[in-house]
């Protein structure tokens, strides 16, 4: 049973398709449509797709007070029961990872199944150096500079060393013009989260997709989240961070066919 009672939902939300529920659950500085955008389509077909956006993104205002892991996993929670679904699978990316964790086992009897894209369960010194450099550019207000240091640890190696310079160029403005106003309330919570504990205590099946590119949230977070896990499947996809951006039809098979097998 729950551990925990739900409390009203404050984040504004997409809501979209018939079906099974899922819930999505985006990453830090990020958003429904920037991070899911691109499947939400497939996503939809099969699925009753809830969407919300954490505070400072998308359909949801910022908030002042600081955020909290089992307070953002409940919110979460909470906005699919208000549209209806008793029960859901949640797909967590990056920082969605943890926050899918936490809601899973405090709401053990909602969550039917779990997966998690270029995620982790605790920041290690090598990620947390990029979240706090993250952080300054951000409380500098250098945003062409962050955008730029965002596409380097963002793109995997050889999308970027691919891409023309034009394109670059268009990428990297639209990037420094577009960073969510909340972005530091969600860095400042990756450096508070730690999930580790939790992982022995999920049984919802679950799927591990590993970026094997990623320079940001690495393959050692991923591997970590899998052997936590008992029963975890893993699958890998060749992009960095940002599957959406680099191979979102992959990303969509490997998170449609998990979801179809649970089912079946």
């Amino acid at each position: 049973m729950s551990t925990a009672a739900l409390p009203p939902s404050s984040l504004g939300r997409i809501v979209r398709g018939s079906g099974p529920g899922l819930l999505l659950a985006h990453g830090a500085g990020g958003g429904i449509q920037p991070n899911y955008g691109p499947i939400l389509d497939g996503l939809s077909e099969r699925h009753t797709v809830i969407g919300p956006d954490y505070p400072g993104t998308g359909r949801t205002a910022r908030v002042s007070a600081p955020l909290t892991l089992d307070g953002l996993a409940d919110e979460l929670v909470a906005t699919a029961v208000e549209e209806g679904l008793e029960s859901f699978a949640i797909a967590g990316y990056s920082m969605g990872g943890p926050l899918a964790i936490r809601a899973a086992t405090r709401h053990p009897e909602r969550v039917t199944a779990l997966v998690l894209t270029a995620s982790f369960a605790q920041p290690n010194p090598r990620f947390l150096l990029a979240v706090r450099l993250w952080q300054e550019l951000l409380r500098a207000g250098e945003l062409e500079r962050l955008a730029e240091f965002l596409f380097l640890i963002g793109i995997g190696a050889p999308a970027l060393d691919e891409i023309r310079q034009d394109d670059l160029d268009a990428a990297l403005k639209a990037t420094a013009a577009t960073i969510p106003s909340g972005t530091p309330e969600h860095l400042d919570l990756i450096e508070r989260i730690d999930v580790r504990n939790d992982l022995p205590k999920i049984h919802a099946p679950t799927l591990v997709i590993s970026t094997t590119y990623d320079s940001l949230v690495t393959p050692f977070h991923h591997r970590e989240l899998a052997d936590g896990i008992q029963g975890a499947r893993q699958a890998e996809i060749a992009t960095g961070h940002l599957p959406f951006v680099e191979r979102p039809e992959e990303w969509l098979t490997l998170i449609s066919g998990f979801l179809d097998g649970v089912r079946s």
